[in-house]
């Protein structure tokens, strides 16, 4: 029986093969030593999954019974470098899940899921490698030989063993690995159902050419295009009458913004907010185990809840700081919202009579038309002049602008799939920063949205010598028709933006330990680099050095960048509401201090939780927390709030680069210093060296254009 490697690309490899030729168990013999995505079989991947767990126990079990006494070096540094092999093939394997949706991989990691967590709770709770991790801690004043960097891995590793119930004993250590293996099974199960749900057809709205109307040609296409693939797939003949849109964004999106039916536009709101609450991929049930078994986590360690614990190691530090920051927006942002909406609903009114009451599926679709009157702008005058090649050019030229970078597409490299480009990305020195991996194209069975990871963090060895990083960008932009080119929506720019930037964060990277290279930093910190990208999408100098019109040459024309700039703070109480919405629902279940029982409805739930900050008034059967991957699933669990958090950090940011020149190379080697240190300084330090002094959300209410209101830090003091 032969395994298909993966996406059936390149090569086969059989099964009799992997155990001795898997190519994860050794370094690649590629340049740069990439990965050989020609050579990897989903089988491959499990295999060395599990032979890197036995690989690092080994490692870990030399350490922890290393006769001599326990340093820096054979104790720390040795524990941040054990598990090459592990790193090496979870990357791979939990990378090609989200990027491929593949049935295979996904079973591959549901079953390698249950041994990693055992693994990492094994480690956690080795109790002679933890008495070394402590007595060097407690005596690392006596080294007066040690880095600053080794320092702070000295005190980021204790930290984490401590909070991770090192210091548990008897009965309570294993509570703890139990809880940690039904956390495991409960987040993968939450992941998988919403990835499960999105492509069932219940998710799908069939639409006859007459209801189009309104929405653009190239969405109208690739509908056209999804509803024959699907009537292939069930053996029926093609209807050219007929137009399928999903629940993924580059069909959703446009639908709630172009379409003139709507009757239409409610019922695909409703099926795209209904979303896992019950059926066969329900997550009503799964959410509250998730919620209560963390809460457990939290009480065994002696917190209130789990927020109170997940918050250690954070710049925010507790909940009362996340709660301030969250409250000072809200008191800002609320009535700035309500007249926003007030204008939209009036602007309806006029067309659809005095009794229209504006509801959430009006919203974006209102908004835009509104938009386009007032400025005389709408966001597809800008697609023409954002072809994806040249605004490929334009964003990785933003790095060599700031910063030096160049980057060289090698085509030569074996990738994961067709549609990925791979970038040798260099230092202005000439030297090799990493390499870029860019997958840019929605495709069926691709987790939806957009993020950046990584196939090998940097790191260096005792010598100097630097293992660059492996960097991935995946987004889910239109794939181009036939002879089509690609034009990006001014949305979809911020976002290749944004996820460029934390490419910037893991490529810039020169630490030396891989536990604190790269994006590995406080998870309220990591989203300042990729949100500071974002600013320039309103700013001529940039976008006059790409933005060109797809058939014309001609540059964007100023008074369109003008209306884009003036039309940018339209809308925005409203965004931030929204978003203060997900963050106030995240604390809320995590600031439980009592089970949520059987008795307790999450509908009921989530709506107590978001009044403060309610924008619409809740639509029946219509809620977030069951699809809310990113506090069930995805790793913001009490920390969702960190983006509006890194945002007031961004405002800050791009308020020093307004001040003295967006492209004056002084602010630009502060802010790349930022980049390179990672987690090597506490980030409060790091910034503070930066700017001079703490953030405040006043930036930021200048830049949205809110008036008056509470103007303070981020912590109270």
């Amino acid at each position: 029986m032969k395994t298909l490697p993966l996406f059936c690309l390149m090569s086969v490899v059989t099964d009799s093969q992997a155990g001795t030729s898997n190519p994860l168990l050794s370094n690649s013999n590629l340049p740069y030593e990439a990965v050989p995505f020609d050579r990897i079989t989903v089988a491959d991947m499990e295999e060395a999954v599990i032979e890197g767990i036995k690989l690092q126990k080994e490692e870990l079990e030399f350490i922890a019974n290393n006769p001599e006494d326990p340093t820096f070096e054979n104790t720390i540094a040795a524990y941040d470098r054990s598990g090459e092999v592990l790193n090496r093939a979870i990357l791979a394997l939990s990378n090609l899940e989200s990027a491929l949706g593949d049935t295979a991989i996904m079973n591959a990691m549901a079953k390698v899921t249950p041994e990693l967590s055992h693994h990492s709770t094994d480690i956690l709770l080795n109790h002679k490698l933890w008495e070394r991790i402590r007595k060097v801690h407690d005596t690392k004043g006596e080294r007066k030989d040690l880095s600053p960097e080794a320092l702070r891995l000295i005190d980021e590793t204790y930290r984490s063993f401590a909070e991770s119930g090192a210091n548990l004993e008897g009965e309570k250590r294993e509570k703890y690995r139990d809880i940690n293996r039904r956390l495991s099974d409960l987040t993968v199960k939450f992941g998988q159902n919403i990835t499960n749900e999105l492509s069932s057809p219940e998710r799908r709205l069939w639409v006859n050419v007459a209801d189009t109307a309104g929405i653009p040609e190239d969405v109208k296409t690739a509908a056209r295009i999804e509803a024959k693939a699907a009537l292939e797939a069930d053996g029926k003949p093609d209807d050219e009458s007929l137009y399928l849109f999903t629940v993924f964004s580059p069909s959703y999106t446009p639908f709630m913004k172009y379409a003139d039916n709507r009757a239409l536009r409610e019922k695909m709101y409703k099926i795209y907010n209904s979303r896992n609450r019950g059926g066969e991929y329900d997550n009503t049930v799964v959410l509250k185990d998730i919620a209560n078994t963390r809460l457990e986590l939290a009480q065994l360690m002696d917190k209130k809840n789990f927020a109170e614990y997940q918050l250690q190691g954070t710049m925010a530090g507790t909940p009362d700081n996340v709660m301030n920051l969250l409250e000072q927006l809200r008191v800002n942002y609320t009535e700035p919202m309500k007249g926003e909406l007030v204008e939209i609903e009036n602007y309806a009114r006029q067309t659809q009579g005095n009794d229209f009451k504006l509801m959430p599926w009006d919203y974006s679709y209102w908004a835009n038309k509104l938009k386009n009157d007032k400025y005389a702008f709408n966001d597809e005058d800008m697609k023409p002049y954002f072809e994806l090649n040249n605004t490929i050019d334009g964003v990785l030229g933003l790095a060599t602008r700031l910063y030096g970078y160049t980057f060289k597409e090698n085509k030569e490299l074996p990738v994961y799939h067709p549609d990925v480009k791979v970038f040798e990305v260099y230092e202005d020195d000439g030297s090799l920063l990493g390499l870029l991996y860019a997958d840019f194209y929605y495709r069926a069975g691709k987790a939806p949205g957009a993020w950046m990871t990584e196939f090998r963090g940097e790191t260096k060895d005792d010598s100097g010598n630097r293992k660059v990083p492996l960097i991935s960008i995946v987004t889910n932009f239109s794939k181009p028709v036939g002879d089509e080119p690609v034009l990006l929506t001014p949305y979809e720019v911020e976002t290749f933006l944004h996820e460029f930037g934390h490419a910037l964060h893991g490529l810039s990277s020169q630490a030396i330990y891989g536990s604190l290279s790269g994006t590995n930093v406080y998870h309220d910190f990591v989203e300042l680099f990729s949100q500071f990208n974002e600013n320039f999408l309103t700013e001529k100098e940039f976008l006059d050095g790409f933005a060109r019109h797809y058939q014309t040459g001609e540059k964007m024309p100023e008074e369109l960048i003008e209306k884009f700039m003036s039309s940018n703070q339209f809308g925005a109480a409203y965004a931030c509401m929204r978003q203060l919405g997900f963050g106030y629902l995240d604390m809320a279940y995590h600031g439980i201090e009592q089970p949520l029982g059987d008795e307790v409805s999450v509908d009921a739930f989530e709506k107590e939780a978001q009044d403060p900050v309610r924008v619409f008034e809740v639509v029946e059967d219509c809620v977030t927390s069951p699809s809310f991957g990113h506090i069930f699933s995805g790793g913001y669990a009490a920390g969702y709030y960190g983006y509006k958090w890194a945002e007031v950090l961004d405002a800050d940011a791009f308020a020093a680069f307004k001040e003295e020149g967006v492209f004056n190379p002084m602010p630009a080697k502060r802010f790349k210093k930022m980049l390179q240190s990672g987690g090597t300084v506490d980030p409060g330090v790091l910034y503070r060296e930066f700017r001079g002094k703490d953030a405040t959300v006043d930036a930021l209410l200048q830049r949205d254009g809110i008036k008056g209101g509470i103007k303070s830090g981020l912590n109270k003091e």
